[in-house]
């Protein structure tokens, strides 16, 4: 063998063994990488339903022009309960109501009653003018549904600055009916839990208080709220921060925790979140993110420290029925890390500049998913 060749050879060789180390170490990164993941909690999408469960054209939506944004869907027994804001008519997003819906199998749904409604005012001085975003919540302490949702003042939108909803202020109603099947109301207002202030944080602006859900962590109430510098265009960002209860109570009083706000779950664009108990431990939130056809979700282990959200596709069949998907209204726990999620969506692409002028054709409509929790 020549000197050439012997060289030829042991670098082959030399090579070789090189290669098969980093193959080896490439698979056993792989698949300590593998075992890693499956550690990080996940929502997966078992299945999303092709069409949308409750539209305009509805039986019980008669009068509803714009269609459904927003609010919360809780099981109580065998039965869905739904409370929703209605986009009922001009001037959009100033005009609504907040409606109570209720279903057995969760695909067909019967209006049951008006809960709230806005004046519809639109010159920007009555603080009800519009409402939105109702969320119930059951407090075991008292042993009554509260209903969380936002009151705006409204106006004719400037050049600079957003002024359809504005100055937002959160109302807590309790339901007149004792019980976990009291949720059907009425429900009477109680008290303004958080509203802008001097408190308020540097991210949020003219829009004022826009969300608010309580969830309880051992013996204390926190909750996320949002807002929005709607006072330049285009808004920037949407964001959401968190508050505390300074007592034991549900009621409050209230306080933001600027030390925890804005969280890190977005860093533009996040409305909404609702959160749940996750199966053996921690919580589970969903809100309204970017993308098409996806929705933000993220997993807590105390409930306090959230770290950065996730997108989860729950329209595989990219605009399918929903040319926009927008709020999810909260997890349904059915057992064996199993949740059904309903949420609103634009049965049409929207067109937002013809839309705010009242001109528009796109309608919201809500859709059902299921899905499942890997933890």
């Amino acid at each position: 063998m020549s000197i050439t060749a012997k060289y030829s050879l042991i670098y082959m060789n030399t090579l070789k063994a090189k290669l098969t180390l980093i193959l080896l170490f490439t698979v056993l990164f792989s698949s300590a990488q593998s075992k890693t993941d499956s550690l990080i909690p996940q929502l997966k999408l078992v299945k999303q339903y092709p069409n949308p469960v409750i539209t305009v054209r509805s039986k019980g939506a008669e009068g509803i022009r714009w269609g459904f944004e927003g609010g919360r869907v809780v099981k109580v027994g065998k039965t869905y309960h739904l409370f929703t804001s209605e986009m009922v008519d001009n001037p959009i997003w100033t005009k609504m109501k907040l409606g109570y819906w209720t279903s057995i199998d969760g695909f067909k749904w019967i209006r049951k009653a008006t809960v709230k409604q806005g004046s519809g005012d639109f010159t920007g001085k009555d603080e009800r003018a519009a409402l939105w975003s109702p969320l119930p919540v059951f407090d075991k302490a008292t042993n009554r549904w509260n209903l969380f949702y936002v009151a705006y003042k409204s106006a004719p939108s400037l050049a600079t600055n957003f002024l359809g909803n504005h100055a937002g202020r959160i109302w807590r109603s309790v339901s007149t009916l004792s019980g976990i099947n009291g949720i059907a109301g009425p429900y009477i207002d109680k008290n303004i839990v958080l509203k802008p202030g001097p408190d308020s944080g540097s991210w949020e602006g003219l829009q004022g208080t826009d969300s608010f859900f309580p969830y309880k962590v051992g013996n204390t109430w926190y909750a996320f709220h949002g807002s929005a510098k709607t006072e330049t265009k285009p808004v920037e960002n949407l964001l959401v921060g968190m508050a505390k209860s300074t007592t034991a109570s549900i009621a409050g009083p209230w306080k933001r925790l600027p030390e925890l706000s804005p969280t890190t779950l977005e860093t533009h664009f996040i409305e909404n979140p609702i959160v749940t108990p996750a199966p053996g431990g921690g919580f589970l939130c969903v809100y309204d993110s970017e993308g098409y056809d996806a929705i933000g979700w993220a997993f807590s282990k105390d409930g306090i420290n959230w770290g950065k959200g996730n997108r989860l596709v729950i329209q595989p069949q990219s605009m399918q029925w929903a040319k926009d998907v927008r709020t999810p209204l909260g997890l349904i726990d059915n057992g064996n890390n199993r949740f059904t999620l309903f949420y609103t969506g634009f049965e049409e692409a929207p067109d937002w500049a013809r839309l705010l002028t009242g001109k528009g054709k796109e309608t919201c409509a809500i859709g059902r998913v299921e899905l499942v929790f890997e933890k």
